[in-house]
């Protein structure tokens, strides 16, 4: 296997000038003269034309003369070689990909809309020239198989009621996922000499089919959460409430009547919605 070859070319200005005065000064001599004998010359001039090489800012021109890799040239300028030679443009400027939304099933088996956002460059000519047959469509390909498989090593979310637990999720571990991702990249698109400088999820959400079950599994686990906080601090305020009354003697409490104020105080703070009071204009008991 090859490596990457730098090559610098002749002069492009100085091979113009020189290409110029042979094609032109073989026609004025041979008007002038009368003669053949300057045709080899206007001929030698005219392929000289084909010898050019134009290389703009952030491309490379890989340069291969009858099946054999010559060299690339990647420095910006007007240069000349050989007019045999075959080149291909490759650019090296940082190119950016958004995948299309693919559906597939994450860690836990549900279906899943999944997009990626790739950035990436050609760092060796060589390998994106020779190695594989197209690289920009080999980026798509690999792009698309290395987030498959990352939706499959993950779980969309973690699921308490399920003792689901994951350190790494696809929809908050984005920094970590967004790692994974480029590395899994990086390591596919290294035989073509590609490099990739950012890789992230652009897209993910459920799949239609099971969108709206999902959705409301999320707000059941929320609301049960919320119940879960409110309860828990409803029998810290009622538990409060029955140590100031006990350490200020205000009222004695048995524990009927104790039982019956946690049971009001709980309702109370536990209820959706206010409370209406009773007012008791009797006893204490009544």
């Amino acid at each position: 296997m090859e490596a990457e070859k730098i090559i610098k070319p002749a002069n492009g200005y100085l091979m113009l000038l020189v290409v110029l005065i042979l094609f032109f000064g073989g026609l004025t001599m041979s008007f002038v003269q009368q003669t053949p004998l300057y045709v080899p010359v206007i001929v030698i001039g005219f392929i000289g034309f084909f010898g050019f090489i134009l290389v703009n800012p952030n491309t490379s021109k890989v340069v291969v003369l009858f099946g054999k890799y010559v060299g690339t040239i990647k420095a910006n300028g007007l240069y000349w070689a050989n007019p045999l030679y075959t080149k291909k443009k490759i650019s090296l400027r940082a190119s950016n990909f958004d995948s299309e939304r693919l559906k597939v099933n994450d860690k836990l088996g549900n279906p899943v809309m999944i997009s990626t956002i790739l950035v990436w460059r050609v760092t060796n000519t060589y390998k994106a020239a020779f190695d594989v047959d197209n690289y920009e469509n080999f980026v798509r390909v690999q792009t698309d198989a290395a987030v498959r498989k990352l939706a499959s090593m993950y779980p969309y979310d973690n699921f308490a009621d399920e003792g689901v637990d994951e350190d790494i999720t696809l929809r908050s571990s984005v920094n970590e996922v967004s790692e994974a991702l480029e590395k899994e990249i990086d390591e596919r698109l290294t035989i073509a000499g590609i490099e990739v400088l950012e890789a992230r999820i652009g897209y993910l959400a459920y799949a239609n089919e099971i969108a709206s079950a999902m959705l409301k599994r999320q707000q059941a686990t929320a609301i049960v959460a919320a119940r879960h906080k409110i309860v828990q601090g409803a029998v810290e305020m009622v538990e409060m409430a029955l140590d100031e009354l006990n350490k200020k003697q205000i009222v004695e409490l048995d524990e009927e009547r104790k039982a019956a104020m946690v049971s009001n105080l709980l309702v109370i703070l536990c209820g959706d919605k206010e409370a209406s009071p009773v007012v008791n204009a009797g006893t204490l008991s009544h």
